[in-house]
């Protein structure tokens, strides 16, 4: 079982920025939490994060029969990506969409996202613990 877990803009920032709505841990940690669930379930996994729209769409065209499940927080390019949706189509790799805050209770802006018209769910508002929760259920659902 093969994971790709995808990062858009910013999250690299973690503890650094907004810590009243993305918390205090930083990007190392969720790293290492990425690890530890990914061990927990017997996956191998590939982590990528990049501030840049079309890195991103070249990564999941790069997974295409490479991966068994996608697992992206597409950050700011939830609400404006066509792009990025269209390359998750084009893969068909079943996707799980995170994101750290509940993009339902922000701004009104937010509350739309192009991903989850691909994605099998959506998991947000869980802080950090939603990528272990993303985790968890992808290897269930995609166990080989």
């Amino acid at each position: 079982m093969r994971f790709l877990i995808i990062n858009g803009p910013n999250i690299n920032m973690l503890g650094i920025r907004e810590r009243n709505i993305y918390g205090n841990q930083n990007y190392e940690y969720l790293l290492s939490l990425i690890d530890s669930a990914c061990k927990e379930v017997g996956a191998e996994y590939k982590h990528f994060q990049s501030n840049y729209e079309g890195d991103i769409v070249t990564e999941i065209q790069n997974a295409y029969q490479k991966f068994d499940c996608i697992i992206i927080n597409p950050a700011a390019y939830t609400h404006t990506s066509v792009a990025i949706l269209d390359a998750l189509k084009a893969v068909s790799i079943p996707t799980f969409e995170v994101h750290i805050s509940d993009i339902a209770s922000r701004e009104e802006f937010r509350k739309f996202s192009y991903v989850s018209l691909y994605a099998e769910k959506t998991i947000a508002g869980y802080g950090l613990e939603g990528y272990r929760m993303a985790i968890l259920e992808a290897a269930r659902k995609y166990k080989k």
